[in-house]
């Protein structure tokens, strides 16, 4: 993994390292909770899975992540 202010140039990246976050999944393109970001290979995010703390073996660019969203469907 690359230390984030590195792979950045020092800029700040818009997901941070801790960030709760929700992956598109990509067999149906609807996004699952339960992850967060563990920090960055290159360009790419590296995500750890919240339950066990495993890190997924796949790394992902930012469209297929987003922030935890806290809201229900009707609102």
């Amino acid at each position: 993994m690359v230390d984030p202010k590195e792979a950045t140039g020092g800029a700040q990246r818009a997901l941070a390292p801790g960030t709760r976050i929700e992956v598109r999944r990509r067999y149906d393109q609807r996004w699952t909770r339960g992850f967060e970001v563990a920090g960055f290979d290159g360009d790419r995010y590296v995500v750890r899975r919240l339950s066990d703390g495993t890190l997924l073996p796949a790394s992902f660019t930012r469209t297929d992540l987003r922030r935890e969203r806290h809201e229900t469907w009707w609102f």
